[in-house]
């Protein structure tokens, strides 16, 4: 396979000749300033974000997340992993004002799926899309306590290869893009955070929460991975998020012909900031024996439980930070909320 379609009407069509991976919704859990991988202990983080998972999330985590939790907002009933990106909001060219984008409802896949609240979508790829190569490419499951994250808010030009944009226009998502689409788009903002495959096999985690993987992704599709490095021999599943920005209900508030765009992430910085977080937390074996199913895809691999999504909506965590995240927003400073004022 040499790409993923980005047409959302033929995807029904494609999933249909795909057998390698997990593929499954993951309804939000909470937004708050909370970030357990990058800033451990912090409360409150510097920036918004938008979580999905277990029920296990906190400002500090460590250990066995799947020995903590009790629920998850993913359907895949045996992930008590968090998963968590930046929030995004529409900063009002009139005022200056901030304002939350709303993640949409991941849209139902397969398997009765159907009524995630928010959230994203989660792959876990043993290959790419259409083949698993377990014979030449056996896939390691993370262990437990592993970390990490993709992109960085402090990046600027352009983000890392599969951490990309596209604006849906009547059902397709259009071009792969790397930056925030400079035109109104009536289906939303799409985004995709690739992860890297390659781990060194000792550490859970690194300083920069990165340098224990080596990141083999070299373009924005759902391509074969290449062998992984010496420095990083264990290949482990490939992980993806995709997410669907409601952007739709401020295409009144802005002119494309006179107003930049107007799109910010909670970090403020660039687009080419996009950036997103993993912290594993499978049950026992579940994922290791998903990953060493041949020709594999979406319906829990002949042996991970699913749960029904209206299940999957009831799992919560209480709020930690205790700050009013909606309405309209004044932020003076660089990290939103920091200083934020409602107006």
């Amino acid at each position: 396979m040499k790409s993923f379609t980005p047409s959302l009407g033929l995807l029904a069509t494609y999933i249909v000749g795909t057998q390698a991976g997990l593929r499954f919704p993951c309804s939000t859990l909470t937004s708050q300033r909370l970030d357990p991988a990058a800033q451990p202990g912090a409360l409150p983080s510097a920036h918004l974000h938008m979580i999905v998972g277990g029920n296990a999330f906190n400002a500090t985590m460590e250990g066995d997340v799947a020995e903590r939790a009790t629920c998850t907002t993913c359907q895949m009933a045996e992930d008590f992993s968090n998963y968590w990106v930046a929030h995004m909001f529409f900063k009002d060219p009139k005022n200056g004002t901030y304002h939350r984008v709303m993640p949409q409802p991941v849209q139902p896949l397969l398997g009765g799926s159907q009524g995630a609240q928010g959230g994203l979508t989660i792959y876990y790829t043993q290959f790419d899309l259409s083949k698993d190569n377990l014979k030449q490419n056996p896939v390691k499951s993370f262990p437990p306590g592993f970390r990490m994250t993709v992109g960085s808010p402090t990046v600027t030009g352009k983000p890392h290869a599969g951490l990309s944009y596209q604006c849906i226009q009547g059902g397709n998502r259009g071009a792969l893009i790397s930056t925030f689409p400079t035109t109104k788009c009536n289906g939303g903002i799409f985004t995709t955070h690739h992860f890297p495959p390659c781990w060194d096999g000792k550490n859970l985690d690194s300083p920069d929460h990165q340098a224990h993987m080596f990141n083999t992704v070299k373009s924005e599709y759902f391509d074969a991975a290449p062998a992984c490095p010496s420095s990083h021999p264990v290949r482990m599943p490939q992980v993806t998020f995709e997410i669907t920005w409601d952007t739709t209900k401020f295409a009144n508030l802005w002119d494309p012909a006179k107003d930049a765009n107007p799109f910010v992430w909670s970090f403020e910085g660039t687009a080419a900031g996009t950036h997103a977080d993993y912290m594993f937390g499978w049950k026992g074996d579940a994922l290791q024996r998903a990953m060493d199913k041949s020709e594999c895809f979406y319906d829990g691999c002949g042996s991970i439980k699913k749960q029904a999504m209206s299940e999957a909506n009831k799992c919560t965590v209480k709020d930690f930070v205790r700050e009013n995240i909606d309405g309209c927003m004044f932020a003076p400073t660089f990290h939103l909320f920091s200083y934020g004022v409602l107006c």
